[in-house]
């Protein structure tokens, strides 16, 4: 699959960068940030100055689109060199001088006489955001920077060659998932073990990546004045409205309401299956000895029956994603050679989205494209902001989006099921959510172990991971797969690309509970309330967007404990 912009519309024209220029190259690119240089020193006004920004807005979109279409078609085909190439070129060659150059606008911004003139409430998120980035840049990150992405690169292309030979013939990791759901044991365990195999084959080279990672963020923090790169990152991701002390207590929270919800309905699996004891292969398939739930076998039909449920759920939300089909902006199945995982990407100039993901006809892959669509609304929902700051929301609320697309779909799975398959869908997804909230508390106190603990061994790192598995984990039993126990975290790309993005993951399925909580009472009024959100983009504080949802910002102990006890009543627990 290749993306071909040709076929965009272009509903939004230039007005500052040239209509053909390209931004391919830094010549191009170099005088449009002179040009705004030179005109913030005549900036008197605060009419003057929104024009400015509106300009700094349009040319951080062309750029950064071209930066996206370039990561889209290099996860699409990681083993297209040309492909491969053309990103590295924009990661080496263009973004370390996009930053320093974004750096001095943001300076610019900070120091203009107009500033105190605009009107407050517009750009108080804004003004909130320049102002950290302007005290955390440093000129001697930029390289890190680009270090740090392109190992990220490299974990991405190890990982998306990863292919085992099963059932006559080779196949990705995430196509021998299918198997995992058999009824028979001995498939499942053979499937399990061939790709714990296969991963362990490259442990060290994973490791040896991790441990780059750590020392490449250790010197970014340290290079911004921070003693440990969590409390960097949390500046870093703009972490406004809330602490590291927060997040202990969502770990807190988990292990005393979730982890004993999610122990029981280990046990019952367990009991259903009349195990002595559960493994790791026992943990997808139905408990019951059902065949696998397979909605679909083509890319084309999970996108007409998703299409469908977008419709049902609200007609507008259908009619978008039928747009993204037209336009060729998802690309869905797994194949060898493209990068692991699933994203919604946006093209920040067409102001659309991009949707990539692997689907090979499991359920999981039903409510993927339902996570990511989600995240394509909240992109059409902001898309008529023209500045480009606030057409994303913060992560937190931004995953409110894509977790409450799975709840709020969950009503018209029958386009997939029969009656008794979709109630069957419906309690694995409700299942999951509760696993899920444990292993994000996982990750996340993981994460704050291995950034407050610069210069920790790999034994080290492997001991704090078996303590947190013991912890939030299940009652599944290791036995004789030690080694592949204490690598499990390597299949977790956010650790490698995106370090402290999860426990939004958290909060925002806290978040987007509730929203299904009050469906259950008033099923369109909580549609609406999703939408009106979404409009919102980034343009107000976190806890203003939760408010607009009408929800509470909370991912402590009375929000995991409320949600803890929605999803016992709806399990029968």
């Amino acid at each position: 699959m290749t993306l071909d912009l040709s076929k965009l519309p272009k509903d939004f024209p230039r007005r500052f960068v040239p209509e053909e220029a390209q931004l391919a190259h830094w010549s191009e690119i170099e005088p449009l940030f002179d040009e705004l240089e030179r005109r913030a020193a005549r900036i008197d006004t605060p009419e003057a100055l929104e024009e400015w920004i509106l300009d700094g807005s349009e040319l951080a979109a062309a750029v950064h689109e071209e930066g996206s279409v370039r990561y889209i078609r290099m996860t699409c085909q990681t083993d297209n060199p040309e492909y491969e190439k053309a990103y590295l070129y924009f990661v080496e060659e263009i973004e370390p001088r996009l930053k320093p150059r974004f750096h001095r606008l943001n300076e610019l911004y900070l120091k203009s006489p107009a500033r105190s003139r605009l009107p407050k409430e517009r750009y108080l998120v804004f003004d909130r955001k320049t102002q950290n980035a302007v005290e955390l840049f440093r000129e001697e990150n930029v390289p890190l920077e680009t270090q740090e992405e392109k190992l990220g690169q490299q974990y991405q292309k190890l990982t998306g060659a990863m292919t085992v030979e099963y059932d006559g013939k080779e196949q990705t990791l995430q196509q021998m998932a299918r198997y995992l759901e058999e009824p028979d044991r001995r498939v499942r365990r053979e499937a399990w073990e061939l790709v714990a195999e296969r991963r362990l084959q490259d442990r060290e080279k994973i490791d040896e990546i991790y441990d780059e990672l750590l020392a490449l963020r250790q010197r970014i923090a340290e290079n911004a004045g921070f003693s440990n790169y969590r409390d960097y990152a949390f500046r870093k991701r703009e972490r406004f409205d809330y602490t590291p002390q927060d997040c202990e207590r969502y770990h807190e929270a988990v292990e005393r309401y979730v982890v004993p919800l999610y122990r029981e309905l280990q046990r019952r699996r367990q009991r259903e299956m009349g195990l002595a004891e559960l493994r790791p292969w026992d943990l997808n398939v139905d408990p019951q000895g059902r065949p696998p739930l397979r909605p679909f076998q083509k890319a084309q039909e999970l996108i007409d029956g998703c299409r469908e449920i977008f419709g049902r759920v609200d007609a507008e939300l259908g009619e978008r994603f039928g747009r993204m089909a037209e336009l060729g902006l998802l690309d869905l199945e797994s194949r060898k050679g493209k990068a692991p995982g699933g994203y919604q990407a946006t093209l920040e100039e067409h102001r659309l989205p991009f949707i990539f993901m692997n689907a090979v006809g499991r359920d999981g892959d039903v409510r993927t494209l339902l996570h990511e669509g989600g995240h394509a609304f909240h992109t059409f929902a902001a898309r008529e902001e023209p500045l480009v700051a606030y057409r994303h929301a913060p992560l937190e609320f931004a995953e409110v989006a894509s977790m409450s697309m799975e709840l709020l779909s969950a009503p018209h799975l029958e386009v997939f099921y029969a009656p008794e398959e979709a109630e069957r869908s419906r309690r694995e997804h409700l299942e999951g959510i509760v696993g899920i909230l444990c292993w994000i508390a996982t990750i996340d106190a993981f994460q704050h172990w291995i950034y407050t603990h610069p210069g920790h061994t790999r034994t080290e790192r492997e001991e704090k991971w078996l303590e947190l598995r013991e912890r939030f984990g299940g009652i599944e039993s290791w036995d004789g797969y030690e080694e592949a126990l204490s690598s499990l975290w390597h299949r977790q790309l956010h650790l490698f690309l995106v370090p402290f993005y999860y426990i939004e993951y958290g909060i925002a399925q806290l978040g987007a509970l509730g929203i299904w909580l009050r469906s259950q009472r008033d099923y369109r009024e909580a549609v609406g309330a999703y939408k009106r959100a979404l409009a919102l983009g980034g343009s107000r504080p976190l806890p203003e967007l939760f408010r607009a949802a009408e929800l509470p910002f909370d991912f402590g102990e009375g929000a995991v404990s409320q949600a803890t006890s929605g999803l016992q009543a709806a399990l029968g627990l």
